[in-house]
């Protein structure tokens, strides 16, 4: 009788999160199970958006990467801010109701870990609210309260694995990956955990560990006959980060898996081989974890072509008949429409230059590889870059235009393996990194970096394009008034018309946008939320500033309507610190190349270069990184761990020496 009651309740929830007529709540990452980011509410149109004005702000100044989805269940917002800390507000008005601090800083100790301090997003399922933590918990929280009811800690402490992605719930479970391809040997996997008690339902390994151990599964099994050399010793990769979607009508999970570790296939597999299941559609029972079916991707994926991007469930048109998809754009380019049913490709296009492969057969589904694509005899221009054609950047669907909505990436880099020693990575097996080497390039394959592309998945045609001078712009929203929002990186909150992409509305948020927003309709009203925060992985490590100040621009919890009268302070405008020039410190090229080795481990928040872009401090306009001993308690002893700047205790007397003679140097370089 108990088992019954839970299945049934389990059931209901399932047949909420998936109602696409609920106009209330925004229940799940992508509003329903579908993950189409679509809204049937109707109230903010074509006609009248133009009067679209903030209806209430919540300033948020001590957040920093804020590019998560929130949540609307039942009048209450939930969103993650930096560190996981999440928040629940009234949604009518902003009103805090509780926060819940998981105390990352607490948990992570000296076992750093890949990624950054954002998270994006959080799940929710019969009361409770699920999040991720940076160093691996999964928690759940009573949605009224947000008390803790119970914890799981999802990877080894030890291990070099982060995760950055929104749990997904769903069928009485919740399900967390990880991310970490790069830092060390990792063997990807998923993990699904019982929704009301935190216990280990089951977990599915993406690529197939040491023979000599036994396979868990027949599917492992059947992916290492696609794995060559000794491919364990170097994890393989494959780490699901983003990208998890419940199909309720076919009770079926897809997951979208990621890269090979490391990128280079020589290292990896060194024989060759598709490397199952790297870059790939999975498609899972959700009652035990078991294999359904698979669609690779990218065979042999030696580009950082992951496919942990949304997957998109809809029926559309295939010949003429009504046909049950999942849409796909992963990093390669490619867009995919395929039968979730049973795993076959109907179709697949480029939506962008695609110099790696020059198509992907109808009939077998792989990619045509071009030559040289794998840098097997030396450098070799490739679009897209590791960036992706798309990222992590939500895209939407509308089945009333029939179009996607894709936050469009046109990128290249230089790949070349040619200064790269196998046999030292076959004596060391063990460290982290790519195993290849890339540049920027003397050209890009269009003038500018991003778009906005509207994608016909019937016809594998672009509708229409709204070009976008940065690359790394928020995700999309589109709904049944025949609109479609974005967020972009130099700060601006556009609306188009979803049948030809004319610009109806936008707002100057003044600081970059990469989260997605969101609608729901509450009292009659309704309204658009969207967080506004410089993050992701362009935020640290791209190649340029943008003015957009970890100090000076307030992060933003922002809410729209057609009533909207708040009064929401102005930002100032984009920052460019200027470097402190110490002449007392004589710099040492020498030991400041040793620094510049060690840099590595920094770049990916205070920039290449020592530039900053807006996810941590400018290290060439910080005091602390002129004084020796205030370096020293930061660095190594961790003393703004709880800002999310790691401790790096290892770190000799001598290296923070040169970490400060390097960062001086690229200070006195910028006066120049």
């Amino acid at each position: 009788m108990i088992i019954f009651i839970i299945s049934s309740c389990t059931i209901d929830e399932d047949k909420r999160i998936a109602d696409e007529s609920n106009t209330s709540d925004w229940l799940a990452y992508g509003r329903t199970h579908s993950e189409q980011r679509f809204s049937p509410v109707t109230d903010i149109d074509t006609a009248n958006v133009k009067d679209l004005t903030v209806d209430w702000f919540l300033d948020l100044p001590n957040d920093v990467a804020l590019v998560s989805t929130p949540l609307v269940v039942d009048g209450v917002l939930y969103f993650t801010g930096t560190m996981n800390r999440i928040r629940a507000v009234d949604a009518t008005n902003g009103k805090l109701i509780w926060q819940f601090d998981p105390d990352v800083a607490g948990h992570i100790g000296n076992n750093r870990k890949p990624g950054w301090t954002q998270s994006r997003g959080i799940s929710y399922y019969n009361g409770k609210i699920f999040t991720a933590t940076w160093e691996g918990r999964l928690i759940a929280l009573d949605a009224m309260t947000g008390k803790q009811i119970w914890s799981v800690l999802t990877i080894d402490p030890e291990k070099k694995m982060g995760i950055t992605g929104a749990p997904k719930a769903f069928a009485g479970k919740v399900l967390i990956g990880n991310g970490g391809s790069e830092a060390a040997p990792n063997r990807g996997y998923v993990t699904a955990y019982d929704a009301e008690t935190g216990d280990l339902a089951w977990r599915f390994y993406i690529v197939p560990g040491n023979p000599a151990d036994g396979f868990e599964n027949d599917a492992m099994k059947m992916a290492s006959e696609t794995w060559t050399g000794e491919w364990w010793k170097y994890g393989g990769g494959g780490n699901a980060w983003h990208g998890f979607t419940y199909d309720e009508e076919l009770h079926t999970l897809y997951i979208g898996t990621g890269n090979g570790g490391p990128w280079n296939p020589k290292v990896r597999s060194e024989r060759g081989g598709d490397n199952l299941f790297l870059s790939s559609i999975v498609a899972l029972n959700p009652d035990d974890g078991s294999y359904k079916w698979h669609y690779q991707t990218t065979p042999g994926d030696a580009w950082d072509y992951n496919s942990n991007m949304d997957i998109v469930l809809a029926s559309i048109k295939v010949n003429g008949v009504d046909t049950k998809v999942l849409m796909h754009a992963p990093k390669n380019g490619f867009f995919y429409v395929i039968n979730r049913e049973n795993g076959k490709l109907i179709s697949a296009k480029p939506f962008v230059e695609t110099t790696w492969a020059s198509e992907v057969d109808s009939i077998t589904g792989r990619p045509t590889i071009n030559p040289n694509a794998r840098y097997d005899s030396g450098h070799v221009y490739i679009t897209p870059s590791p960036h992706g054609a798309h990222s992590w950047h939500a895209m939407s669907y509308n089945p009333h235009t029939g179009l996607a909505y894709i936050p469009t990436i046109h990128d290249a880099v230089i790949f070349d393996a040619s200064k790269i020693n196998l046999n030292e990575w076959k004596m060391n097996p063990g460290k982290g990194g790519i195993a290849v080497g890339i540049s920027d390039p003397d050209s890009l394959p269009r003038p500018y970096y991003g778009s906005l592309q509207a994608w016909n998945p019937v016809t594998q045609k672009l509708a229409w394009m709204v070009p976008h001078q940065e690359l790394w712009n928020g995700g999309t929203l589109t709904t049944a008034g025949g609109l479609v929002f974005q967020g972009t990186a130099l700060g601006k909150f556009n609306a188009y018309r979803a049948t030809d992409g004319k610009l109806l509305w936008t707002y100057d948020a003044g600081l970059g946008i990469s989260a997605p927003p969101i609608t729901y309709k509450i009292n009659g009203k309704q309204h658009i939320a969207l967080l506004v925060g410089w993050g992701g992985a362009f935020a640290g490590v791209g190649n340029k500033s943008l003015g957009w100040d970890y100090n000076r621009h307030t992060r933003r919890l922002l809410v729209f309507s057609l009533e909207g009268k708040a009064i929401v302070p102005p930002q100032p405008p984009p920052y460019f610190p200027s470097p402190i020039i110490d002449n007392t410190i004589m710099v040492d090229d020498a030991v400041a190349e040793t620094g510049r080795n060690l840099y590595w481990q920094c770049f990916g928040c205070h920039g290449a270069n020592v530039i900053a872009k807006g996810m941590a401090p400018d290290l060439r306009a910080s005091s602390i990184a002129i004084n020796k001993d205030a370096f020293a308690l930061v660095v190594r002893e961790g003393a703004k761990v709880n800002m999310g700047m790691p401790a790096y205790k290892e770190l000799t007397d001598n290296e923070l020496s040169a970490l400060m003679h390097f960062i001086r140097k690229k200070a006195h370089e910028s006066q120049n």
